[in-house]
């Protein structure tokens, strides 16, 4: 795990709240915690800020993708003087005014199987995978459960309304939703049904739409069709799977 940076009682202070719940050893055991989230769009961008915010010492960020406009309506913190820009950099620049005691990777980096070595090394405690993209999001949980890496993956948050119907479920019990669905297919040639945590939703999406070629282009890999969003869901998906994390590492 990176060294982390010394840290003082003034600096603790805005952790006091998570330590009256965790209590100082579960606590403790977050400050010594590594994390890589992977994937900082609405999603993976809400996550990070509250595994920072509840006081996680190292945080590895990976994306490979910028900061568009049309991604503002769900981002955690970039706003219109960032479209254009790396969303990793935004986020890291963000998380270390929230936390400047805790230790940020950024890597603006494409998931896939040559950098996975890279991506992962340390290697992590937990990986929060929140990629929106079957091969990679496939690729990344492969090389987790090859490399005997707790990682919690998040599926489809867009195209939905209803917070009640978040379920957290192994990723071979999951139903609905069609990300999930098409992982499932995707390991399932690997030998892969299954071992690790899935955060997905029963409710049924809304259908997609034609694709915006506009924002494509700042993407890599296929034209994908844009998915309906409001700024919620994103959001919730990302705290919920922060609030998994964060009791998995405190021991809760």
């Amino acid at each position: 795990m990176p060294e982390l940076s010394s840290t003082s009682p003034d600096a603790l202070a805005p952790f006091a709240r998570t330590v009256d719940l965790l209590g100082p050893e579960g606590f403790e055991r977050l400050r010594r915690a590594f994390v890589a989230v992977i994937g900082l769009g609405g999603v993976g961008s809400h996550a990070a800020a509250a595994l920072v915010r509840a006081g996680v010492g190292a945080l590895r960020l990976v994306d490979f993708d910028k900061v568009s406009a049309t991604s503002l309506n769900r981002h955690a913190c970039a706003t219109l003087r960032d479209v254009g820009r790396p969303k990793v950099v935004v986020l890291a620049e963000y998380l270390a005014a929230v936390s400047p005691a805790s230790r940020i990777e950024r890597h603006e980096a494409f998931f896939h199987v040559e950098t996975a070595d890279a991506l992962l090394a340390g290697p992590p405690d937990f990986v929060i995978d929140a990629i929106d993209s079957v091969t990679p999001k496939a690729a990344l949980l492969r090389a987790c459960v090859e490399r005997s890496i707790a990682v919690l993956s998040c599926m489809g948050a867009s195209a939905r309304t209803d917070p009640m119907a978040l379920r957290f479920a192994d990723l071979a019990e999951t139903s609905v939703c069609p990300l999930a669905r098409a992982v499932r297919e995707k390991l399932k040639h690997h030998g892969i049904r299954g071992g690790f945590t899935a955060l997905y939703s029963i409710e049924p999406p809304r259908p997609p739409l034609p694709p915006d070629l506009a924002e494509e282009t700042l993407r890599r890999g296929r034209v994908r069709r844009r998915l309906p969003s409001l700024s919620t869901m994103p959001g919730i998906f990302g705290y919920a799977a922060a609030g998994h994390v964060i009791q998995k590492l405190a021991g809760a």
